[in-house]
Protein backbone atom coordinates (compact mmCIF):
# COMPACT_ATOMS: atom_id res chain seq x y z
CA UNK A 1 0.00 0.00 0.00
CA UNK A 2 0.85 3.67 -1.08
CA UNK A 3 2.13 5.67 2.13
CA UNK A 4 -0.39 8.47 2.09
CA UNK A 5 1.75 11.27 3.01
CA UNK A 6 3.55 10.41 0.03
CA UNK A 7 3.00 13.06 -3.04
CA UNK A 8 2.18 10.63 -6.56
CA UNK A 9 4.42 11.19 -8.94
CA UNK A 10 3.36 12.95 -11.91
CA UNK A 11 2.62 10.97 -15.32
CA UNK A 12 5.34 11.96 -18.07
CA UNK A 13 4.99 15.17 -19.12
CA UNK A 14 2.62 16.42 -16.44
CA UNK A 15 3.75 19.27 -13.39
CA UNK A 16 2.34 20.31 -10.97
CA UNK A 17 3.99 23.74 -11.07
CA UNK A 18 2.64 23.99 -14.64
CA UNK A 19 -0.42 26.76 -15.06
CA UNK A 20 -2.30 25.03 -17.69
CA UNK A 21 -4.10 29.15 -17.88
CA UNK A 22 -1.10 30.43 -19.53
CA UNK A 23 -1.55 27.96 -21.97
CA UNK A 24 -5.10 28.84 -22.68
CA UNK A 25 -4.24 32.25 -23.01
CA UNK A 26 -1.84 31.49 -25.42
CA UNK A 27 -3.82 28.95 -26.92
CA UNK A 28 -7.05 31.26 -27.53
CA UNK A 29 -3.82 34.17 -29.04
CA UNK A 30 -2.76 31.96 -31.69
CA UNK A 31 -5.18 29.03 -32.05
CA UNK A 32 -9.21 30.86 -31.76
CA UNK A 33 -9.17 34.34 -31.62
CA UNK A 34 -10.45 36.05 -34.84
CA UNK A 35 -8.01 39.45 -34.02
CA UNK A 36 -4.57 39.40 -34.88
CA UNK A 37 -2.43 39.26 -31.70
CA UNK A 38 0.81 39.99 -31.26
CA UNK A 39 3.87 38.55 -28.61
CA UNK A 40 7.04 40.76 -28.18
CA UNK A 41 10.38 39.67 -27.70
CA UNK A 42 11.87 39.02 -23.77
CA UNK A 43 15.34 38.02 -23.31
CA UNK A 44 14.87 38.08 -19.30
CA UNK A 45 13.26 39.24 -16.98
CA UNK A 46 13.04 42.55 -17.28
CA UNK A 47 12.50 42.89 -20.80
CA UNK A 48 9.59 40.60 -20.11
CA UNK A 49 7.96 43.30 -16.90
CA UNK A 50 8.53 45.93 -19.20
CA UNK A 51 6.76 44.74 -21.85
CA UNK A 52 3.86 43.54 -20.06
CA UNK A 53 3.29 47.02 -18.70
CA UNK A 54 3.37 48.56 -22.50
CA UNK A 55 0.41 46.12 -22.37
CA UNK A 56 1.01 43.41 -24.95
CA UNK A 57 -0.93 39.84 -24.06
CA UNK A 58 1.87 37.35 -24.53
CA UNK A 59 5.82 37.10 -24.96
CA UNK A 60 8.13 35.50 -27.36
CA UNK A 61 11.48 33.95 -25.32
CA UNK A 62 13.79 34.34 -28.09
CA UNK A 63 16.65 32.43 -29.18
CA UNK A 64 18.41 35.57 -30.54
CA UNK A 65 17.81 37.85 -27.99
CA UNK A 66 18.70 35.07 -25.32
CA UNK A 67 21.69 33.92 -26.73
CA UNK A 68 23.07 37.90 -27.17
CA UNK A 69 22.03 38.60 -23.48
CA UNK A 70 24.65 35.71 -22.12
CA UNK A 71 27.05 36.79 -24.75
CA UNK A 72 26.73 34.12 -27.24
CA UNK A 73 25.84 33.66 -31.03
CA UNK A 74 22.53 32.43 -31.67
CA UNK A 75 24.05 29.19 -33.06
CA UNK A 76 23.12 26.85 -30.60
CA UNK A 77 26.11 27.67 -28.68
CA UNK A 78 24.09 28.80 -25.75
CA UNK A 79 22.81 24.87 -24.18
CA UNK A 80 19.02 24.32 -24.19
CA UNK A 81 19.44 24.35 -19.75
CA UNK A 82 20.55 27.88 -20.08
CA UNK A 83 17.67 28.35 -22.12
CA UNK A 84 15.37 27.45 -19.61
CA UNK A 85 16.92 28.84 -17.07
CA UNK A 86 16.34 32.28 -18.70
CA UNK A 87 12.48 31.14 -19.53
CA UNK A 88 12.04 30.24 -16.13
CA UNK A 89 12.70 33.94 -14.96
CA UNK A 90 10.96 35.51 -17.98
CA UNK A 91 7.42 33.43 -16.93
CA UNK A 92 8.41 34.33 -12.98
CA UNK A 93 8.45 38.21 -13.99
CA UNK A 94 4.96 38.41 -15.63
CA UNK A 95 1.52 37.05 -15.66
CA UNK A 96 1.78 36.75 -19.39
CA UNK A 97 2.24 33.46 -21.33
CA UNK A 98 5.43 32.96 -22.86
CA UNK A 99 6.39 31.17 -26.43
CA UNK A 100 9.70 29.93 -26.74
CA UNK A 101 11.94 29.83 -29.19
CA UNK A 102 13.47 26.02 -29.22
CA UNK A 103 15.50 26.24 -32.12
CA UNK A 104 15.60 22.60 -33.52
CA UNK A 105 15.11 21.00 -30.37
CA UNK A 106 18.71 20.78 -29.71
CA UNK A 107 19.39 17.43 -31.38
CA UNK A 108 16.65 14.81 -31.97
CA UNK A 109 14.07 13.47 -30.92
CA UNK A 110 14.91 12.25 -27.52
CA UNK A 111 15.86 16.15 -27.00
CA UNK A 112 13.33 18.02 -28.23
CA UNK A 113 10.76 16.17 -25.90
CA UNK A 114 13.64 16.62 -22.42
CA UNK A 115 13.50 20.58 -23.86
CA UNK A 116 9.64 20.55 -24.08
CA UNK A 117 9.19 18.85 -20.95
CA UNK A 118 11.55 21.26 -19.24
CA UNK A 119 10.03 24.20 -20.49
CA UNK A 120 6.61 23.27 -19.19
CA UNK A 121 8.08 22.48 -15.66
CA UNK A 122 9.58 26.49 -15.98
CA UNK A 123 6.66 28.01 -16.98
CA UNK A 124 6.02 28.18 -20.59
CA UNK A 125 2.87 27.80 -22.51
CA UNK A 126 4.32 26.89 -26.27
CA UNK A 127 7.76 26.66 -28.03
CA UNK A 128 8.09 27.09 -31.77
CA UNK A 129 10.21 24.29 -32.98
CA UNK A 130 12.36 24.91 -36.59
CA UNK A 131 13.00 22.13 -39.19
CA UNK A 132 16.51 23.40 -39.19
CA UNK A 133 19.58 21.05 -38.14
CA UNK A 134 21.82 20.51 -35.38
CA UNK A 135 23.73 23.10 -34.19
CA UNK A 136 21.35 25.58 -36.27
CA UNK A 137 22.89 28.75 -36.93
CA UNK A 138 20.83 32.04 -37.41
CA UNK A 139 18.03 32.50 -40.09
CA UNK A 140 19.82 35.76 -41.67
CA UNK A 141 23.40 34.90 -41.52
CA UNK A 142 24.70 33.45 -44.41
CA UNK A 143 23.48 31.31 -46.84
CA UNK A 144 23.97 27.71 -45.41
CA UNK A 145 21.07 26.31 -44.18
CA UNK A 146 20.46 23.07 -44.32
CA UNK A 147 17.03 21.71 -43.28
CA UNK A 148 16.32 18.19 -41.34
CA UNK A 149 14.60 15.60 -43.42
CA UNK A 150 10.52 16.17 -43.21
CA UNK A 151 9.89 12.68 -41.28
CA UNK A 152 12.83 13.09 -39.15
CA UNK A 153 11.77 16.29 -37.77
CA UNK A 154 8.24 15.17 -37.52
CA UNK A 155 9.00 12.54 -35.19
CA UNK A 156 10.51 15.45 -33.32
CA UNK A 157 6.73 17.21 -33.54
CA UNK A 158 5.11 13.70 -32.47
CA UNK A 159 7.73 13.03 -29.66
CA UNK A 160 6.54 16.60 -28.13
CA UNK A 161 3.11 16.09 -28.24
CA UNK A 162 3.42 12.70 -26.67
CA UNK A 163 5.34 14.12 -23.63
CA UNK A 164 2.94 17.10 -23.00
CA UNK A 165 0.01 16.81 -25.09
CA UNK A 166 -1.90 20.29 -24.62
CA UNK A 167 -0.05 21.42 -21.83
CA UNK A 168 2.31 23.08 -24.12
CA UNK A 169 1.32 24.88 -27.30
CA UNK A 170 3.56 23.69 -30.49
CA UNK A 171 4.43 25.70 -33.10
CA UNK A 172 5.86 24.12 -36.02
CA UNK A 173 8.38 26.29 -37.55
CA UNK A 174 9.21 25.94 -41.68
CA UNK A 175 12.73 27.43 -42.62
CA UNK A 176 12.30 26.29 -46.16
CA UNK A 177 11.64 29.63 -47.38
CA UNK A 178 14.73 30.70 -45.78
CA UNK A 179 16.93 28.01 -47.29
CA UNK A 180 15.92 28.85 -50.71
CA UNK A 181 13.47 26.02 -51.52
CA UNK A 182 10.21 26.91 -53.33
CA UNK A 183 6.70 27.45 -51.75
CA UNK A 184 5.84 23.60 -52.73
CA UNK A 185 8.39 22.03 -50.58
CA UNK A 186 7.37 24.76 -47.90
CA UNK A 187 3.64 23.70 -47.79
CA UNK A 188 4.87 19.89 -48.04
CA UNK A 189 6.18 20.54 -45.10
CA UNK A 190 3.61 22.85 -43.52
CA UNK A 191 0.77 19.52 -44.12
CA UNK A 192 3.22 17.12 -42.64
CA UNK A 193 3.95 18.95 -39.58
CA UNK A 194 0.53 19.34 -39.64
CA UNK A 195 -0.35 16.18 -39.59
CA UNK A 196 2.29 15.26 -36.50
CA UNK A 197 0.34 17.73 -34.24
CA UNK A 198 1.58 20.95 -34.72
CA UNK A 199 -1.02 23.71 -33.13
CA UNK A 200 0.47 26.06 -35.64
CA UNK A 201 2.35 26.62 -38.26
CA UNK A 202 5.33 29.77 -38.38
CA UNK A 203 6.36 30.46 -42.17
CA UNK A 204 9.81 31.89 -42.01
CA UNK A 205 11.03 34.30 -44.97
CA UNK A 206 14.55 36.39 -44.99
CA UNK A 207 12.73 39.16 -48.04
CA UNK A 208 12.42 42.95 -47.39
CA UNK A 209 8.85 42.33 -48.75
CA UNK A 210 5.62 39.94 -47.02
CA UNK A 211 5.00 38.33 -51.15
CA UNK A 212 5.74 34.76 -50.07
CA UNK A 213 4.32 34.79 -46.74
CA UNK A 214 0.71 36.02 -49.00
CA UNK A 215 1.53 33.62 -51.30
CA UNK A 216 2.19 30.89 -48.83
CA UNK A 217 -1.55 32.05 -46.51
CA UNK A 218 -2.96 32.34 -50.28
CA UNK A 219 -1.92 27.95 -50.88
CA UNK A 220 -1.81 27.14 -47.39
CA UNK A 221 -5.78 28.25 -46.67
CA UNK A 222 -5.88 28.47 -43.17
CA UNK A 223 -5.29 24.86 -42.24
CA UNK A 224 -3.50 25.62 -38.76
CA UNK A 225 -3.10 29.27 -37.43
CA UNK A 226 -0.21 30.63 -39.46
CA UNK A 227 2.40 33.00 -37.35
CA UNK A 228 5.11 35.26 -39.09
CA UNK A 229 8.33 36.87 -37.73
CA UNK A 230 8.72 40.54 -40.03
CA UNK A 231 11.92 41.41 -38.81
CA UNK A 232 13.17 42.23 -42.32
CA UNK A 233 9.81 42.94 -44.25
CA UNK A 234 8.78 45.32 -41.11
CA UNK A 235 7.47 47.64 -43.97
CA UNK A 236 4.30 46.13 -44.69
CA UNK A 237 1.36 47.46 -43.15
CA UNK A 238 -0.30 45.73 -40.43
CA UNK A 239 -3.41 45.02 -42.57
CA UNK A 240 -1.40 43.18 -44.87
CA UNK A 241 -1.26 40.62 -42.05
CA UNK A 242 -4.97 40.66 -41.15
CA UNK A 243 -6.13 40.71 -44.52
CA UNK A 244 -3.92 37.29 -45.33
CA UNK A 245 -5.80 35.94 -42.25
CA UNK A 246 -2.86 35.74 -40.17
CA UNK A 247 -3.12 34.66 -36.70
CA UNK A 248 0.06 36.18 -34.73
CA UNK A 249 2.98 38.49 -35.23
CA UNK A 250 6.06 37.76 -33.32
CA UNK A 251 8.65 41.13 -32.87
CA UNK A 252 11.26 39.00 -32.51
CA UNK A 253 14.49 41.21 -30.97
CA UNK A 254 13.56 44.64 -30.52
CA UNK A 255 13.87 44.95 -27.05
CA UNK A 256 17.11 43.87 -27.45
CA UNK A 257 18.53 45.64 -30.22
CA UNK A 258 16.86 48.79 -28.55
CA UNK A 259 18.88 48.12 -25.53
CA UNK A 260 21.59 46.93 -27.31
CA UNK A 261 21.86 50.31 -28.91
CA UNK A 262 20.85 52.50 -25.89
CA UNK A 263 23.72 50.82 -23.82
CA UNK A 264 26.59 51.57 -26.74
CA UNK A 265 25.81 55.31 -26.56
CA UNK A 266 25.52 55.91 -22.87
CA UNK A 267 28.70 54.18 -22.11
CA UNK A 268 30.61 55.95 -25.42
CA UNK A 269 29.10 59.51 -23.59
CA UNK A 270 29.80 58.41 -20.17
CA UNK A 271 33.51 57.45 -21.40
CA UNK A 272 33.93 60.49 -23.38
CA UNK A 273 32.40 63.06 -20.59
CA UNK A 274 33.42 61.63 -17.67
CA UNK A 275 29.88 62.20 -16.19
CA UNK A 276 26.62 61.35 -15.91
CA UNK A 277 25.03 64.54 -15.75
CA UNK A 278 24.17 64.85 -19.43
CA UNK A 279 23.30 61.39 -19.95
CA UNK A 280 20.53 61.42 -16.50
CA UNK A 281 17.60 62.94 -17.44
CA UNK A 282 17.23 60.16 -20.68
CA UNK A 283 17.71 57.35 -18.55
CA UNK A 284 15.24 55.60 -16.10
CA UNK A 285 15.13 57.07 -12.70
CA UNK A 286 15.89 54.19 -10.01
CA UNK A 287 12.47 55.17 -9.02
CA UNK A 288 11.13 53.59 -11.88
CA UNK A 289 13.43 50.50 -11.75
CA UNK A 290 12.27 50.08 -7.97
CA UNK A 291 8.12 50.35 -9.05
CA UNK A 292 8.48 47.90 -11.82
CA UNK A 293 9.97 45.51 -10.22
CA UNK A 294 7.46 46.19 -7.28
CA UNK A 295 10.21 47.02 -4.31
CA UNK A 296 6.76 48.15 -2.65
CA UNK A 297 5.69 44.44 -1.91
CA UNK A 298 8.91 43.27 -0.54
CA UNK A 299 8.43 46.71 1.90
CA UNK A 300 4.39 45.74 2.90
CA UNK A 301 6.05 42.15 3.40
CA UNK A 302 8.76 43.01 5.68
CA UNK A 303 6.20 44.78 7.45
CA UNK A 304 4.06 41.60 8.00
CA UNK A 305 6.27 38.89 8.33
CA UNK A 306 9.44 40.29 10.08
CA UNK A 307 9.26 41.31 13.61
CA UNK A 308 9.41 44.79 14.96
CA UNK A 309 12.66 46.23 16.24
CA UNK A 310 10.96 47.04 19.74
CA UNK A 311 9.64 43.27 19.81
CA UNK A 312 12.94 42.13 19.70
CA UNK A 313 13.78 44.05 23.06
CA UNK A 314 11.30 42.74 24.39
Amino acid sequence: MQNQSQQSVPASGSDPRADSSLTDMLRAQICSSSELSFLMEAHDGLSAAIAERAGFKGLWASGLSIACSLGYRDANEASWSQLVDVVERIADSTTLPVLVDGDGGFGNFNNARLLARKLRQRGAAGVALEDSCFPKMNSFVGDRHPLADIEEFSGRLRAIKDSTADDLILVARIEALIAGHDMDEAILRAHAYADAGADAILIHSRRTAADEIVAFTRVWQDRLPVVIVPTKYYRTPVSAYRKSRISTVIWANHSMRAAMAAMRQVCDRILAEESTASIEPNIATLDEVFELLKYDELAHAEARYLPHPTDLRQ
